[in-house]
């Protein structure tokens, strides 16, 4: 196990150092310079260009990001052009709301969109299991923004039950959570029943039924436990994503979460800001992927003896 996961450590560098490679040169090609977003739109062009002289802008663009790889390695992910202040400390106060936002959404998520996916496993064809399949397909394709937009109609403008939108109490992540939580927990319905259905038919759970073994346990110890790995790797996914991909739902409801702070920073072309956010999310997605594998390797050890 230990080889396997130094293995999967060691393939994270070169993903990261691709990903940073790849968004650098993306940004350096929009338009506007390091000196007009500090200076503003009214200083003069010379000022603009003596500041991207003095911030080493104007050297060649590899230059450039050898030089930002090294001092992310020391730790140094630079200064906001707009504030100023280290990037570190932008970034971090915001990603507890995105990760209570992420964590809450993920876990409720699995705890309703597993048992519904099995339970229509359990009753394929039913009423129930048509109905199930019915409203999974219909949260799965609705966009998260339309259904937070409808929430907040409904809820706070006209029965005034909740917040619409900042964050203070519990009550204001009631609406962002449930939006997030519907699309991931129809698909994961839906998945959880086609891997379940999947696992039923196979050989060995006839086999184990023709040997008399009990429906809960031949259901739940052997098809569930094989039915649950593209599910784990559904679940990884989904978190890793809401950490970064929440964006609509933080803006929806004027959450100040990390996913936010990036695409203000991306409109005002605050390139640190922008990069720190990426190299993080970049990175924590590969580690909770790299938690997934090696959940993967622990359900089924053949996995880990492919890399062996």
């Amino acid at each position: 196990m230990a080889k396997y996961i130094i293995k999967r450590i060691i393939s994270i560098i070169p993903t990261v150092l691709i990903i940073v490679f790849v968004i650098f040169f993306i940004l350096d090609f929009t338009p506007g310079t390091p000196g007009r977003v500090i200076l503003g739109v009214t200083a003069t062009e010379e000022q603009v260009k003596n500041l991207d002289e003095a911030l080493g802008y104007n050297r060649p663009v590899v230059v450039r990001y050898v030089d930002y790889l090294v001092n992310v390695l020391q730790g140094d992910f630079g200064d906001s052009y707009v504030s100023q202040q280290p990037v570190v400390s932008i970034l971090m106060p915001k990603f507890p709301t995105t990760l209570k936002l992420a964590l809450l959404s993920v876990v409720i998520s699995a705890l309703l969109g597993i048992p519904l996916g099995i339970i229509s496993a359990l009753k394929p064809n039913s009423v129930l299991d048509s109905f199930l399949t019915t409203m999974s397909l219909f949260f799965a394709s609705v966009p998260s923004f339309w259904l937070g937009l409808m929430f907040m109609l409904i809820f706070s403008l006209m029965l005034g039950w909740l917040p619409s939108s900042g964050i203070g109490t519990w009550k204001h992540y009631i609406m962002p959570v449930i939006t997030l939580v519907l699309p991931s927990a129809a698909w994961l319905a839906r998945l959880t029943r086609s891997t379940m259905i999947d696992a039923v038919n196979q050989d060995y759970i006839r086999t184990a039924k023709s040997k008399g073994a009990m429906t809960p346990r031949v259901m739940f110890l052997h098809a569930l436990r094989n039915a649950m790995m593209p599910v784990v790797t559904q679940l990884g996914m989904s978190f890793a994503s809401l950490l970064g991909g929440a964006l609509i739902t933080e803006m929806v409801f004027g959450l100040p979460g990390f996913g936010s702070t990036i695409v203000n920073a991306i409109k005002t072309k605050d390139i640190p800001i922008v990069m720190g956010g990426i190299i993080f999310l970049t990175t924590t997605f590969i580690l909770i992927m790299l938690v997934v594998d090696i959940t993967y390797a622990f359900i089924d050890p053949r996995v880990k003896d492919m890399y062996e």
